[in-house]
């Protein structure tokens, strides 16, 4: 009863915070204005606003914050780590020198979805590396490691191109992308991302009753009869459908997937399985928060919204482990 009780709380705190991310911007558009120009298409500016602009923008606050949430809880219960976070395994650095790499070459200014495809491209060869890394009966510590070599890689690389980039205008693109941003993007941006973070929903879904059993340990999982190296698998394609996705589109945004778990975590009384759609909602209300207050804080200098999931997350997280190392005590 609890768990229904939150996650129907959840659940209407994400129709709200949706619902002030539609009349949130600088146009000034009344709300009964704003309403009739979504539904109706009243108004031709209007109508551009809301079903062009505001509408693609928080629909992909939802589907990458639910998507970051649900997969940093699932990273967390396979490791047995409340440290880990869906980046650990390097898909969003891959994601993001993909996408740097179509920046330095032109093909972002040549080809409008070049950016996102690229960025897509290098989530799928992060994928490639860390199987073949890890290996098929490999644990999680191997998994752990195989995830840092193909992030650090991927970091290097990427600081490459912008150490060897003869055009300072691209590098500055290149590093405002990677901040990330959910500004500018549009209903192509959705509906690209949507197919790879439907299928990465769906392979993180079927981890609940595996997490459940691994709280028991690696030997008491298998005696149950669940498969590691099955869960192993799902957990990293999925892990780098929703993850390769959110980059793709809107650059790379940070500590949603760290921090929702964590919060959420004693509330279910740390079943990872429950977890698993608590974090997903969670964290879509936590990323469509912090895009209304980037449009509310400094406006004019347009604020980035993993700088601000970042300045968030990074002290709210340092609150946590201060409060659960006290509580050990």
């Amino acid at each position: 009863m609890r768990f229904a009780l939150l996650l129907a709380g959840l659940a209407l705190l994400v129709v709200a915070l949706f619902a002030v991310s539609l009349m949130v911007g600088p146009a000034g558009i009344a709300p009964a204005r704003a309403l009739a120009a979504l539904i109706r298409g009243e108004g031709l500016a209007e109508t551009l606003v809301m079903r062009e602009i505001r509408l693609p923008r928080a629909l992909l606050a939802v589907m990458i914050g639910a998507s970051l949430g649900l997969a940093g809880a699932a990273m967390q219960g396979y490791l047995r780590n409340p440290l880990a976070e869906p980046g650990l395994i390097g898909v969003s650095g891959s994601a993001a020198l993909g996408a740097v790499l179509a920046l330095q070459t032109g093909l972002a200014a040549a080809f409008a979805l070049a950016l996102p495809l690229a960025a897509l491209a290098g989530a799928v060869v992060a994928v490639g590396l860390i199987l073949l890394l890890a290996g098929r009966t490999g644990g999680s510590i191997t998994l752990i490691l195989a995830g840092i070599a193909v992030s650090a890689m991927a970091g290097a690389l990427t600081s490459l191109v912008l150490n060897l980039s003869p055009n300072p205008f691209a590098a500055s693109e290149i590093v405002f992308w990677m901040m990330g941003s959910l500004a500018d993007r549009s209903m192509v941006h959705v509906w690209l991302a949507l197919p790879f973070m439907v299928l990465g929903w769906v392979l993180l879904a079927t981890l609940g009753r595996g997490l459940d059993a691994l709280t028991l340990g690696e030997d008491a999982a298998e005696t149950l009869g669940v498969s590691l190296a099955r869960m192993r698998l799902a957990l990293v394609g999925g892990t780098a459908c929703v993850v390769g996705a959110g980059t793709a589109v809107a650059g790379a945004i940070g500590f949603v997937g760290l921090v929702v778990p964590h919060i959420l975590r004693p509330v279910v009384g740390a079943r990872p399985s429950r977890l698993l759609a608590a974090s997903a909602l969670g964290g879509a209300a936590m990323l469509l928060a912090a895009d209304i207050a980037v449009r509310l804080v400094l406006p004019e200098r347009d604020l980035k919204l993993g700088v601000l999931t970042a300045l968030v997350g990074a002290p709210l997280f340092l609150h946590l482990i201060y409060r659960t190392r006290r509580e050990g005590l």
